[in-house]
């Protein structure tokens, strides 16, 4: 009798940490409905894009965190050291952390999943290949990473190292090509979680619905009103996603929507708008190595031929929000590494025709590829097409679906000669934008469809990765940015302030600009977001 006495008083502690105490019993869960554009990837090995990173940061935890201003700060390593030459790193393990399946993770979940991203070879595993030489867990709570070389941004690039539960990806594991490891849990990943984030996964469907709900043996604590469960709706038409929002059947938007539609829900009682600022920029990628945008004398036309101040009141909402500001190069401000003596874009029709008739091609016509999950980006298209035709340059405009672009992305030949990115900084350093961006060993991803492959620019950023010293390192990336400024592979149209609709009854944690972390999907830690179920009722929310 004792023992059943203890077991239901420690049930009931369970539902109060979760739930918190009612005097009605426990209350109901809390559903929070949001929805992105893209296939949502799970797998922490292979996830980039902005779905992906909101997923990331609620399934898995890192060993080091983004925080306000870039800074990093503990989260699975509670500390570290660095050797005096830059290529011994030791990290120090919290205890008592527990995996999904209330395994407890160890150092060798850390080492495991590090060699697994090196080995899959996908996502962010560019950051490590050829830096990391080894990776070593030294009993439960120690792990050391040695490095090749001396390496910048090392600790920046940790945020996108998710731990995975070693033991129970072994053992879903199936036949493959990494010998003792099988798939290394390749198809399992694909489903469902192995991590120790605050919520697991549900359910998933990557490219109708995943869905995530709270775990309660988390090691950190939850706002008051977290939601205990969030559905992730994908690519639903944006005229259902207005209607949803307008009915309260929905509760948060994504950044994708048509600027009219934003405008309307901002219109819309109980319904406010907020910006996310300093993460990403709009970048109109140049094939470089496709004609006629391979002559640079082409690129420098298009750059001074397009119009950015009709692009900005292009993404004007209302007369109190605006979905971004005139850019100056490839990195945000408010993101580390902006440089503010980088000139001011202008349009300047004679300017442009002056370059085109230097042109090696007298008959410019080239392919304009919009993703067909973002509307926005049909509407820059087409301005870019009459700002053409204003300098005598032919432009074809093409709807192509996201998945069909990250395959045309991976040949020079396959990639329209200009698309349209968004792209935001995925870990708290410059190298964030311009390695991955620029660097000739990032060309055949969706992030560098420049296909710049400028030994010069490698040398500098490569410079910059081996530089221990931060204001040196900061100096590099400086010239790195005239210098690929000079060669234009882009047009910067503006640098983006991403704009979500939500419910009042919701408060979103990237609403207080104080608290701004410039990295990719850090905001959306759904454990620090919260809906106020009381106001949601009153205000007729379903």
């Amino acid at each position: 009798m004792k023992r059943l006495a203890v077991m239901a008083m420690a049930l009931v502690m369970l539902v109060l940490v979760i739930h918190g105490p009612s005097a009605g019993g426990p209350r109901e869960p809390i559903v929070l409905r949001i929805d992105e554009v893209a296939v949502a990837e799970i797998d922490p090995a292979k996830s980039t894009d902005f779905v992906d990173s909101i997923l990331f940061y609620n399934l898995y935890d890192t060993l080091v965190a983004a925080a306000p201003g870039g800074k990093l700060v503990p989260s699975l390593a509670e500390s570290w050291t660095v050797s005096p030459d830059g290529l011994a790193y030791a990290f120090k393990i919290r205890r008592g952390m527990k995996f999904h399946d209330g395994t407890e993770l160890t150092a060798a979940d850390v080492e495991f999943s590090l060699q697994r991203m090196m080995a899959l070879k996908q996502g962010f595993s560019y950051l490590y290949d050829g830096w990391v030489s080894a990776v070593k867990a030294s009993g439960p709570s120690t792990v050391a990473i040695t490095l090749t070389r001396p390496y910048g941004p090392f600790l920046a690039t940790l945020v996108r190292l998710g731990v995975v539960n070693r033991a129970l990806v072994l053992k879903n594991k199936k036949d493959g090509k990494f010998g003792e490891f099988g798939d290394y849990g390749d198809a399992f990943l694909s489903t469902t979680d192995a991590g120790s984030g605050p919520y697991r996964i549900k359910a998933h469907n990557p490219q109708q619905l995943s869905v995530i709900e709270k775990f309660p043996g988390y090691w950190q604590v939850f706002a008051v009103n977290a939601p205990d469960e969030v559905r992730v709706l994908l690519s639903v038409e944006a005229a259902t996603i207005r209607t949803l929002m307008v009915r309260r059947e929905h509760d948060v938007t994504s950044q994708w929507l048509p600027t009219e539609i934003y405008r309307a829900l901002g219109d819309t009682p109980g319904i406010a708008l907020a910006t996310e600022r300093g993460q990403s920029n709009l970048f109109l990628k140049i094939n470089t190595k496709r004609a006629p945008t391979d002559d640079l004398n082409v690129r420098r036309a298009m750059v001074l031929g397009f119009d950015y101040a009709a692009v900005l009141r292009l993404i004007q909402i209302n007369d109190r929000v605006a979905a971004g500001k005139t850019a100056r190069g490839p990195i945000p401000e408010g993101f580390p590494g902006f440089d503010p003596t980088l000139p001011v874009p202008k349009r300047d029709v004679a300017a442009a025709k002056a370059a085109l008739a230097q042109a090696k091609s007298k008959n410019v016509e080239l392919e304009f590829g919009w993703v067909a999950e973002v509307p926005l980006e049909e509407k820059i298209a087409l301005l870019f097409q009459q700002n053409m035709a204003d300098i005598g340059v032919n432009v074809k405009v093409v709807k192509v679906p996201w998945a069909l672009m990250t395959e045309k992305a991976t040949k020079p030949d396959t990639t329209p000669n200009i698309v349209p990115i968004f792209f935001a900084g995925t870990y708290p350093d410059p190298d964030s934008f311009l390695y991955s961006t620029y660097h000739g060993s990032a060309a055949g991803s969706w992030t560098s469809m420049e296909w710049l492959q400028s030994k010069d620019v490698d040398g500098l950023l490569d410079r910059a990765r081996t530089t221990a010293n931060p204001d040196q390192r900061l100096s590099l990336y400086k010239q790195a940015q005239k210098m690929i400024v000079d060669q234009v592979p882009d047009i910067y149209p503006y640098e983006q302030f991403a704009v979500f609709a939500y419910q009042e009854y919701v408060t979103p944690a990237f609403v207080d600009p104080a608290k701004a972390i410039p990295v990719q999907g850090a905001h959306w830690n759904f454990r620090l977001w919260q809906v106020d179920m009381a106001k949601k009722k009153a205000m007729g929310g379903k």
